[in-house]
């Protein structure tokens, strides 16, 4: 919160609240949603508490501490507990707590990358971001799966839901700043930088995604609605490299802008501010993320 600033947060801190407060209450209204609910936040834990700064420390003079980390992580929860509770959806809620406290004894990232060293790749070396955040995430692993999930729930929600983790997924390779001696290495000029990184990156993005738009062209959606899908897709990947490097090398805010671009775009469809915000973003977004690679390859 320090690195974002009060005034930042001041300011952003509504459109936060807005999304997350449009998201529950969709969600709330499927019972398939419902059954998201618990994971997205389990998974959204899950990533911080991987990060946690402490955990070294708190596994060295403290022992049993993942009880207290649990019950940290179960009051995190229970906001959403409750919302869910309200909608008398009684198993996610209960799945929530019960995903909330088992994250406690997931292990530090980190601990699991010796096994996952020796991958070697199937990107080139020149996509570092798609190289190491596959590499965290398991990306490669969870692809399949997905796209298995979409072809057996091709005439259902499942299928858009499936292709909506893998943009998750892909949005967290392009969350971590990498060293500046990486940038500068890799860029002639600003200009022909970005622009690499975003062929590179949409392109990747493309053949991956490619097998969930032609399953959701022979469903309900047609060629037409798959089309719009796969538009609007790339587009949220082009901004969120862009987001990335507008505010090169501070990843709270590359996260949280990326996080608001996606929140934005998904979650306040038909809002008034939808179109304003939007124009902001692909306006603001390129031009930002030029001016700060200057500063640092310029």
């Amino acid at each position: 919160m320090r690195e974002i600033g009060a005034l930042r947060l001041l300011v952003l801190l509504p459109f936060v609240l807005m999304s997350v407060g449009q998201a529950l209450a969709v969600a709330t209204r499927h019972s398939w949603g419902q059954w998201a609910v618990p994971v997205v936040v389990a998974w959204a834990l899950l990533g911080a508490h991987r990060q946690r700064g402490d955990y070294r420390f708190l596994a060295a003079t403290a022992p049993g501490f993942q009880a207290w980390l649990a019950w940290e992580y179960a009051l995190l929860a229970l906001p959403v507990t409750v919302v869910l509770l309200a909608g008398r959806a009684f198993g996610p809620a209960a799945l929530l707590l019960a995903l909330a406290l088992l994250v406690a004894w997931a292990p530090p990232a980190g601990e699991d990358r010796a096994s996952w060293h020796r991958w070697r790749s199937p990107f080139r070396s020149e996509a570092f971001e798609w190289v190491s955040g596959m590499r965290a995430t398991k990306g490669l692993f969870f692809w399949p799966v997905l796209l298995g999930l979409a072809a057996w729930q091709r005439a259902s929600p499942l299928a858009p839901a499936a292709l909506l983790a893998w943009l998750l997924l892909v949005l967290a390779c392009y969350g971590t700043a990498e060293p500046a001696t990486m940038l500068a290495v890799a860029a002639r000029s600003p200009r022909q930088f970005l622009r690499r990184r975003l062929v590179l990156g949409l392109g990747y993005a493309a053949a991956t995604a490619a097998p969930f738009w032609g399953l959701l062209a022979s469903g309900p959606a047609g060629w037409g609605g798959a089309l719009a899908v796969a538009v609007a897709w790339l587009a949220l990947v082009a901004l969120f490299i862009c987001a990335k490097y507008a505010f090169y090398p501070v990843e709270a805010h590359i996260r949280l802008t990326q996080g608001l671009v996606l929140s934005i775009a998904l979650l306040l469809l038909g809002h008034p501010l939808y179109p304003v915000l939007l124009l902001v973003a692909a306006i603001g977004l390129p031009w930002q993320s030029g001016r700060r690679l200057r500063r640092v390859v310029g």
